[in-house]
């Protein structure tokens, strides 16, 4: 299976369950895996035969920055959707970074996979 991937894409949100949370903005990282298939895209050089990234960052970081979620759980499901309906991604794996959500550690987050894993 061949993939193509995103790493650390910062993107500022409203995003949290405490008072202070919902009035300032926060830094979230993402980290994608998505499945692809590069061939095509690799016989012609073009991007067209192939999953336009630039494309689908500047579509996520539209999404999150205007979003208002509670949990990083909420939002990370909301990404795959994305992902998976709007670029027609068939596996995504997504890590959903929150460095600064507590005092003593450098980052917490989620790991989420959606979708049927193609065969490696």
């Amino acid at each position: 299976m061949d993939r193509i991937f995103v790493t650390n894409l910062q993107v500022d949100t409203i995003i949290g369950i405490y008072e202070r949370e919902r009035m300032e903005r926060q830094c979230v990282v993402l980290d994608l895996e998505m499945s692809a298939d590069v061939a095509r895209a690799a016989t012609t050089d073009n991007v067209e035969n192939t999953l336009n990234y630039k494309i689908l960052t500047d579509h996520l970081i539209d999404y999150v920055g205007k979003s208002e979620f509670r949990l990083i759980e909420t939002l990370a499901e909301r990404i795959t959707e994305i992902i998976r309906q709007d670029f027609a991604v068939q596996w995504v794996k997504l890590t959903l970074h929150k460095p600064d959500a507590l005092s003593g550690s450098t980052n917490v987050g989620v790991i989420i996979e959606r979708g049927e894993r193609p065969d490696d």
